[in-house]
C-alpha cells in the first residue's frame, strides 16, 4: 500500500503517523462517538460492550479504514482512519463499526482453525454479518466509498450462487434460508461449481493487524457474559441480540454448544438442556447477583449529551473503569431447619471469587447471629424474617452493635416458612428457597428475585 510499517500497538506512533487535518479528525471523532453511543442505547449491546473494552480509541492514518487491535498483553485498541470516517458519514461509520464488532465476536466463537482458514467460510461470515447489520440497522444498501460498495453485498452473492446452481440443474435455496445461519451460507456456497465471488476481504480489517487469539477469547467471553447478565436481568435488547447471535451460530460444534450452555443460553430461552446435568439455581444466582453488583461505570462520550440521555431514562454507551466502591453483600442463612451443606459451601465459593465485594455472613432462626465464614453455624428455633430485615436496614442491634453498612444485595437462604416481610428496597433482595419451601417472595409486590434450590437439577 506504500505506507510506512509501524507497530499498531504503539499509541504514540499511531497518533503521529501522517496526521490528518485537525478539523477532519474532530469530525471523525464525533461520528465515531455518535455511532458507539447509538449502539449502547438502541442498536447493539454486544457492540457497545465490545468497544467499551477498547480503552484507547485512536484516529490514525496508519490504517486504511478501521480495525480493532487485540494484542498479546491483553489490551484492545480501536484504530480508525479519520479521513475514511469523514468520507463515510454517520451511516457508513456505524455500519463499519457494527460489522467489525460482529466479525470479532464470531471469530471468537468459531475457534476451529481449519474452518477459519477456509476462504469460503470467511466469505460466508461476511455475507452473514452484512445481512445482520443491514437488517438490524434498517438499511437497504451497503455504505459506499469512492471505490464502490464498502464490503460484500449478501444479495449479490446470493444471486451469483443461485445462477451457478441453476446452471448445474439444481434448485438454489431462497435468500432467507440461504442467510439463516453462518453455516447455512457456508454449506450453500460449497454447492457452487464455479464460486466466482467477490473477495472476502473485510473492508476495515487490515492485513497484518494483531488479533491475538487469547486476548480475543478473553475479551469476547467477558462481553458475552456481561450481555447475558443484562439479558437475564430484563434487558430486552440484550436478550434479542444474544438469541439472534446464538441462532446464527447454530451447528458450530460441541465447543460452541458448551460455550452457549455455560453462558446460560437455555435459561434465557426458558429451556433446560436434556443432555447434561446443570444446577440452574447456581447459574441463576450468579447472574442475578452480578446484575445487582455491576461494576462502577462512567460515560466516555460527550458528558452533556450523556446527562440528557440519563435524565430521560436511557442507558448511554459506558466504559468500565473499575468499581466505584466496594460492594457489600449480606448472606443470611436460615438455620431453623435442615440446610443443604452444598448450598452453603457453594455460596462461600461464589462470593469469595467475586471481585470488589465485601461479604457479611448471618445465620438466623428466631434470632439473628452474625458469623465469620468457616465458623460453626448455630440455630434451630423458629424463623423470623423481620429480624433479618431490621438488621440489614440498621434498626436491630446484635451484641450491642447495629449493621452500619448499606448492602447492595441481601441473599436469603431459607425454606420460606415464616411470615412475609416488606424490605425497604426489595430490588436488592435475593431469595433461595430450599426443597419443599414457600416461594412467596416471587409474588411480593413488587416481586423479589426468587429461585427454588433443588440440588441435582436436570
Amino acid at each position: 500500500m506504500g505506507r510506512r510499517v509501524i507497530d499498531l500497538t504503539d499509541r504514540r506512533a499511531l497518533a503521529a503517523h501522517e496526521p490528518a487535518e485537525p478539523e477532519v479528525v474532530e469530525r471523525a471523532r464525533r461520528l465515531k462517538d455518535a455511532a458507539l453511543l447509538d449502539f449502547g442505547i438502541k442498536d447493539s449491546v454486544v457492540a457497545s460492550w465490545l468497544y467499551a473494552k477498547c480503552h484507547h480509541q485512536i484516529p490514525t492514518t496508519a490504517v486504511e479504514t478501521a480495525a480493532v487491535v487485540a494484542s498479546g498483553d491483553g489490551t484492545c485498541l480501536l484504530l480508525y482512519n479519520p479521513v475514511f470516517f469523514d468520507a463515510l458519514g454517520p451511516h457508513g461509520v456505524k455500519f463499519v463499526l457494527y460489522h467489525e464488532a460482529r466479525h470479532l465476536m464470531q471469530r471468537h466463537l468459531y475457534t476451529d482453525a481449519a474452518l477459519r482458514a477456509d476462504p469460503v467460510f470467511i466469505l460466508a461470515t461476511e455475507v452473514s454479518i452484512n445481512h445482520v447489520v443491514l437488517t438490524r440497522l434498517g438499511r437497504h444498501e451497503l455504505p459506499r466509498t469512492a471505490e464502490g460498495k464498502a464490503g460484500v453485498d449478501p444479495r449479490e452473492v446470493h444471486r451469483a450462487y443461485a445462477a451457478d446452481l441453476r446452471g448445474q440443474g439444481l434448485a438454489p435455496s431462497p435468500y432467507d434460508a440461504f442467510v439463516r445461519t453462518d453455516l447455512s451460507v457456508y454449506g450453500e456456497l460449497k454447492r457452487m461449481r464455479h464460486p466466482s465471488l467477490p473477495p472476502a476481504v473485510c473492508v476495515h480489517m487490515e492485513q497484518g493487524v494483531p488479533v491475538d487469539p487469547e486476548t480475543l477469547e478473553a475479551v469476547g467471553g467477558e462481553v458475552l457474559a456481561e450481555v447475558m447478565r443484562q439479558a437475564l436481568g430484563g434487558n430486552e435488547l440484550a436478550r434479542a441480540e444474544l438469541l439472534e447471535l446464538a441462532e446464527r451460530t447454530e451447528g458450530g460444534g460441541e465447543r460452541l454448544a458448551r460455550t452457549w450452555g455455560d453462558l446460560g443460553l437455555a435459561a434465557l430461552r426458558g429451556q433446560t438442556p436434556r443432555t447434561r446435568r446443570v444446577e440452574w439455581w447456581k447459574r441463576w444466582l450468579a447472574d442475578t447477583l452480578a446484575a445487582k453488583l455491576r461494576e462502577g461505570e462512567r460515560l466516555v462520550y460527550p458528558k452533556k449529551l450523556g446527562a440528557v440521555l440519563l435524565s430521560l431514562g436511557h442507558d448511554p454507551m459506558l466504559s468500565r473503569r473499575g468499581p466505584e466502591r466496594v460492594k457489600v453483600v449480606l448472606v443470611a442463612i436460615d438455620t431453623s431447619g435442615s440446610m443443604p451443606d452444598e448450598v452453603v459451601q457453594w455460596l462461600t465459593t461464589l462470593v469469595g471469587r467475586t471481585d470488589g465485594v465485601e461479604t457479611h455472613w448471618l445465620s438466623f432462626d428466631g434470632a439473628v447471629m452474625p458469623f465469620v465464614a468457616g465458623e460453626r453455624v448455630l440455630g434451630g428455633g423458629g424463623t423470623n424474617f423481620q429480624n433479618v430485615v431490621d438488621y440489614a436496614e440498621g434498626r436491630l442491634q446484635v451484641r450491642g452493635r447495629a449493621f452500619e453498612q448499606h448492602p447492595d444485595a441481601v441473599i436469603m437462604v431459607t425454606d420460606g416458612h415464616a411470615p412475609p416481610v416488606r424490605p425497604a428496597d426489595p430490588g436488592r433482595w435475593i431469595w433461595l428457597i430450599t426443597d419443599g419451601g414457600d416461594t412467596w417472595p416471587e409474588t411480593h409486590d413488587p416481586p423479589m428475585a426468587c429461585h427454588r434450590v433443588t440440588t441435582g437439577d436436570r
